[in-house]
């Protein structure tokens, strides 16, 4: 296992995306109103608006809060010790976005999501 991503929540796109990019230093790989990567090694780091359109108020995340992403080879497996362990599934391990995941609570509530190794 591994963390495969960090997305940090913004309420300005340009501007986080600027001080990541201008101010960090990251260099820049894809830019969106709703989704920015940068070019990082190991693990993702990408932005996200704190509102998505449409969603239920809550579902919304605050800005400056982030959600982290782990990759497993077995996500059935994973899910399985979740529940063993009590951990509250917010989405059962279902296809999403060209890939299998699914999003668990942690003791202190924060949401995370796992998703299964491509081949």
């Amino acid at each position: 296992m591994h963390i495969k991503y960090a997305m940090i929540f913004v309420s300005d796109m340009s501007r986080a995306t600027a001080f990541y990019r201008d101010v960090i230093g990251f260099p820049l790989k894809f830019e969106s109103p709703g989704w920015t990567e940068f070019a990082t090694t190991g693990a993702t780091l990408a932005l996200h608006p704190t509102q998505t359109p449409g969603a239920p108020a809550g579902d919304r995340n605050p800005a400056g809060t982030a959600r982290f992403g782990f990759e497993v080879p077995d996500l059935a497996a994973f899910h399985d010790r979740m529940l063993e362990h009590g951990v509250p599934c917010i989405s059962e391990p279902k296809e999403q976005f060209g890939a299998k995941l699914a999003q668990y609570s942690g003791p202190d509530g924060m949401i995370f999501s796992v998703g299964e190794a491509r081949g």
